[in-house]
């Protein structure tokens, strides 16, 4: 199982590019079956997630070709309309692929994704709004079995605002008979980046970026070109290292206007931030000002954020609140961060932060995705040797990260299999 090692203390500089949404990637991939087109994507980023994706897309009849951040996506012989347990488990996305084959192909089996460290995340409000649109549901054996001739529009509020949700439901919608309207839609900018291919695809959409999308089906979407955002939260866990780390880089290829939240929240803590239409530059000298934070649904400040900014509060001058809202489970690198010498205690869904003068490597332990990437940025902070195991957390969200750090002067490198 491969770790990664972090010497600490070292400033860094220089330019990072930031690679394609996987959050946005994952639902676009899951889109291609959809139509019986030719479906090329670009800024596709190579993670364990969209390996797996594809995998899936593939054992169901699609041909995928992959290389350089591109992807040749054609769903024109699908022949097997199931998701197994054996890859619905390791990526909850998977539940994905359930709209876009009951709309196209009228049947789909897909695993219940199971459980998740960071929260339940039920699948109820897809299965709601498919029976909604005239599916017929059961869940037998592990599997959502779901039929319909053709899905009918139908008037849709979610009871909770779901980002996997929305897309499934909006997937669906397209090629549903007559209009859907999707009420207490999730907003964030990788929904509106599905949103935005599929009208290229043909689909009628208003309302995307708001909370009320309404869709008129079409008989058939055909194959489209599409290149992926930039990865908001990759962006974010970048400057909330060099903020800790101190130092002076420029990322590229980014959306600065999708980081509000997080740039105001690092403004906020000291940082110096410059930005442009595709990149930004942020500059850190001191020691960074301890700022209180709360997650919650776009536009307000990510909870795919919340673990970073913590390790960067860890290290902060005085003392701050981080609530989460949004997972019941989402503080499982506190115990990690305290194992480095910082100070945070848990209350319910908040945690107290008390900024301490450094940390101290040591041997701690990736539990999800971006838990791994606070680890990452204590690491950088901490004296000494930082060794973090199980990093096949990171894998799935974050391109080559290492190499990108080392290129601004980080010294972090990652040891294979057992050999530490």
């Amino acid at each position: 199982m491969d770790k990664l090692a972090i010497v600490g203390g070292r400033r860094l500089a220089g330019e990072i590019t930031v690679s394609g949404a996987k959050n946005a990637a994952l639902p676009i991939l899951c889109s291609s079956l959809l139509t019986a087109d030719p479906v090329d994507l670009d800024n596709v980023p190579n993670l364990q997630d969209v390996r797996t994706t594809l995998k899936l897309l593939g054992q169901m009849g699609v041909r995928t070709e992959y290389a350089d951040g591109r992807v040749h996506l054609d769903a024109s012989k699908v022949d097997n309309l199931v998701a197994p347990y054996e890859l619905v488990k390791t990526m909850r996305a998977s539940i994905l692929v359930l709209g876009p084959l009951v709309a196209r192909f009228g049947e789909a089996k897909v695993s219940l994704p199971g459980g998740c460290a960071i929260g339940a995340r039920p699948v109820d409000q897809h299965i709601k709004g498919l029976q909604a649109m005239g599916a017929e549901i059961n869940i037998e054996h592990g599997f959502i079995e779901a039929r319909a001739k053709r899905l009918k529009g139908a008037r849709i509020i979610t009871d909770m605002i779901t980002v996997t949700g929305t897309e499934n439901l909006l997937m669906a919608a397209v090629l549903a008979d007559g209009e859907t309207v999707i009420e207490n839609a999730a907003r964030e900018p990788e929904v509106g980046d599905l949103a935005t291919l599929l009208v290229q695809m043909g689909a009628k959409i208003e309302g995307i970026g708001t909370d009320r999308l309404v869709i008129q089906g079409v008989e058939r979407l055909s194959g489209a070109y599409h290149k992926v955002i930039p990865d908001r939260i990759e962006a974010g866990t970048f400057l909330c290292a060099v903020a800790a780390a101190g130092g002076d880089v420029v990322l590229r290829r980014v959306r600065p206007r999708i980081l509000d939240a997080v740039i105001d929240k690092l403004r906020e803590a000291g940082v110096s931030i410059e930005e442009g239409d595709d990149w930004m530059r942020v500059r850190m000298e001191a020691r960074p000002r301890a700022v209180n934070v709360r997650t919650s649904e776009y536009p307000a400040f990510p909870t795919d954020m919340q673990a970073q900014f913590m390790a960067l509060n860890a290290i902060a001058d005085g003392t701050s609140q981080v609530v989460e809202t949004i997972f019941e489970n989402r503080f499982m690198h506190v115990q990690e961060l305290n194992r480095l010498g910082a100070n945070v205690t848990i209350d319910g869904n908040t945690a107290l932060v008390n900024g301490v003068g450094k940390l101290s490597g040591a041997k701690v332990m990736a539990t999800d995705l971006r838990a791994s990437a606070s680890l990452v940025i204590a690491g950088l902070v901490a004296e000494g040797e930082t060794l973090i195991d199980r990093i096949y957390h990171l894998d799935r969200g974050y391109d080559r990260m290492e190499a990108k750090l080392t290129a601004v002067g980080a010294e972090v490198r990652r040891i294979k299999g057992s050999a530490a």
